[in-house]
């Protein structure tokens, strides 16, 4: 196990899932079957449902592009903390008409991960409320 283990799984799944090219399905390999994300206070359980979160998510933002601004994590990588950016074009983001306006969101993902690589849960918090409002005034 390396000393950047947990830092090094999270930015692995930033690169394979959310990075151009986006490989949703590669989360079946980066997280457990009992994967637990709380997203807007939410908790989505089971990888299955992760994932189809994910696909949902990435069909209403076009030309996605994904940025790691900054991931550190404790002492010994079971927790992580990674903020991020993501920029493209609405296609129905939250609900929202798909006219193709910008969109900018920035977040904030703290995780468990495993000794072995493998990611646990993430919670997520994002400018969610502010992005939304901006596309519907």
């Amino acid at each position: 196990m390396s000393a950047q283990h947990g830092v090094h799984a999270v930015e692995n799944f930033w690169a394979r899932v959310w990075q151009s090219p986006q490989d949703p399905h590669a989360i079946d390999e980066l997280v457990v079957d009992d994967f637990v994300i709380v997203t807007g206070g939410e908790a989505i359980r089971g990888r299955d449902a992760f994932k189809e979160w994910v696909l949902k998510f990435q069909s209403t933002v076009e030309d996605l592009e994904f940025i790691p601004v900054e991931t550190f994590q404790n002492e010994d990588g079971s927790r992580v903390a990674s903020l991020w950016e993501m920029t493209g074009r609405n296609r129905g983001f939250m609900g929202t008409e798909p006219d193709g306006q910008p969109i900018h969101l920035t977040g904030t993902a703290v995780w468990n991960v495993r000794a072995d690589g493998m990611l646990e849960s993430n919670r997520v918090e994002r400018n969610a409320w502010e992005l939304h409002r901006r596309l519907t005034a």
